[in-house]
């Protein structure tokens, strides 16, 4: 028999950043997708718009009164006297002017001086006016003041019918508020125009997620399904997409699980059966074996020194041979599910000291146990469990084996006396410790499997490596649990958890009460 410990680590290592809680699920993530695509298609689309129609309004406006202005100069200069007074020129600025209804002002200058103006000349900047000198031809240009956006148009007076210049510029002022509220309108209906493309994009997006989202959902579902046992789980393949082959993938995992496992489950019941059969059919011939042993090493005293030495041998032999197969035995009726509880309202205090006495370890064990400490439980089971704890911290570890008891639960030893007493909580906790060396760090993991040794290289032994396991067998039986850990100050405690009412887990055992 052997010792091991609940295997614990820990660690500490960097947190993976998590995305926010709205953009974990796939259908979020789709929405916010369809939203960004859909809301960058819109922008692009609706600026590409604007900048053509915006460009298309103002060169629409430019020609036109360009083209007016042109022909209004013509007309008013072409019989004028050159060069003209400033009667004339003031003529010329109001003639200019009242034929533009968005106009707000005219100017003409001569000889680089001004000579008449309308309402607002204001706009009109040095740079235009030294292009149209410079130049001697028709220039218009785009002016913002006050705010306020403007076209400032200018063109050099020509004397008559030649193409001389007269020193004689006009100037138009006209104001592009009409052009501006327009253009706000049409940023205004871009702006609206998104909105509506985002809401059609969260439908669409939804949409599109219920499709994708229901086979995923399906295979979720499928999966906690066979994760849980049911290997005759299946999905209906339609369509032909990556998703549909996905789930005949899984489909194909699920069979080949399915065959591998039924024969897994096949060869181990075959196993088990062969285990409990060989061992059924051992009993009979050991038991006659063992009763002719026990005759020889009664008369080993007669025979001769080799006879007696072998006769001892083969009654330990054989003695360790009986309990393997007893062993053997019980771990199979465990593995089949056929192992029972017969339940009895018993002092946990008296039991353990019966089970200590009918050993011959009452003298070699420490004990603290309070009196009064009643559960319900199987005493045979219970003796088992407490036998190869205690024998294993007398054969592995060293003086003084203490075992010790304590309630476990609300009230303590009164909350469990007595099996029809108040209250259901609680149950006992008992403590098997030696003062060993503890047990090695490598085998802790391991403590519990079955034909573990302390030592590996100590095939013989006088435990079979099964006593252990079919104690923690015996705990889980009435819903209890064993544990084992080295002690700071040396020395393995091992901890037994039992309920103050047998509660089976595993295979349901079948359950008898006295």
């Amino acid at each position: 028999m052997t010792r091991g410990d609940r295997a614990g680590g820990g660690g500490s290592g960097r947190r993976t950043p998590r995305l926010p809680i709205w953009v974990r699920g796939l259908r979020a993530r789709l929405v916010v997708v369809f939203i960004l695509l859909a809301g960058l298609s819109a922008l692009t689309a609706a600026g590409l718009i604007y900048r053509q129609a915006h460009d298309l309004m103002l060169r629409r406006t430019e020609w036109s009164v360009v083209n007016e202005f042109r022909l209004r100069v013509a007309t008013l200069t072409e019989n004028m006297q050159h060069p003209p007074d400033r009667a004339a020129l003031q003529r010329l600025a109001n003639g200019v002017a009242p034929s533009f209804l968005q106009a707000t002002g005219a100017a003409a200058y001569r000889d680089s001086g001004l000579i008449a103006s309308g309402d607002d000349t204001g706009p009109i900047t040095p740079a235009l006016r030294r292009t149209v000198v410079a130049r001697n031809r028709l220039f218009y240009q785009r002016v913002i003041t006050s705010g306020t956006p403007y076209l400032v148009v200018g063109t050099p007076v020509m004397l008559g019918k030649r193409t001389e210049p007269s020193g004689v510029e006009v100037y138009l002022v006209t104001p592009l508020s009409k052009e501006e509220g327009d253009e706000e309108a049409l940023v205004a209906a871009a702006r609206n125009g998104v909105i509506p493309v985002l809401v059609l994009a969260v439908v669409f997006a939804l949409v599109a997620a219920r499709g994708v989202l229901r086979p995923v959902r399906d295979l979720d579902r499928a999966a906690r399904r066979l994760g849980s046992g049911e290997l005759d789980t299946r999905l209906k393949v339609s369509g032909g997409d990556e998703l549909a082959r996905l789930v005949k993938t899984f489909n194909a995992t699920a069979v080949a699980l399915e065959t591998n496992v039924s024969e897994l489950r096949g060869m181990e019941i075959k196993a088990r059966r062969f285990a409990a059969d060989v061992s059924h059919e051992l009993r009979t011939p050991l038991a006659s074996i063992l009763a002719m042993a026990d005759m020889f090493e009664e008369e080993a005293g007669r025979l001769e020194s080799d006879l007696e030495k072998a006769a001892r041998l083969m009654n330990l032999e054989v003695g360790r041979l009986v309990r393997l197969v007893e062993d053997l035995m019980e771990i199979s009726r465990f593995d089949a599910g056929a192992a029972t509880l017969i339940l009895d309202d018993i002092d946990v205090a008296d039991a353990i000291r019966a089970c200590l006495r009918t050993r011959g370890w009452t003298g070699r064990v420490e004990l603290d146990l309070p009196p009064g400490v009643r559960i319900r439980m199987d005493p045979r089971r219970f003796d088992v469990i407490m036998a190869n704890l205690v024998g294993n911290a007398l054969d592995h570890g060293a003086p003084p084996v203490t075992v010790r008891l304590r309630a476990d639960g609300p009230g303590g030893a009164e909350h469990l006396r007595g099996a029809d007493g108040p209250g259901g909580a609680g149950g006992v906790v008992i403590e098997v410790q030696d003062a060993g060396d503890g047990v090695d760090p490598r085998i802790l993991p391991h403590v519990f499997d079955r034909f573990s040794k302390a030592d590996a290289a100590r095939v013989r032994s006088d435990g079979s490596g099964l006593g252990l396991a079919i104690a923690r067998e015996n705990a889980r039986l009435h819903g209890g649990s064993i544990e084992v850990a080295n002690r700071a100050g040396g020395g393995a405690v091992f901890t037994v958890s039992l309920p103050r009412r047998a509660e089976a887990t595993g295979p349901s055992p079948a359950v008898e009460e006295r």
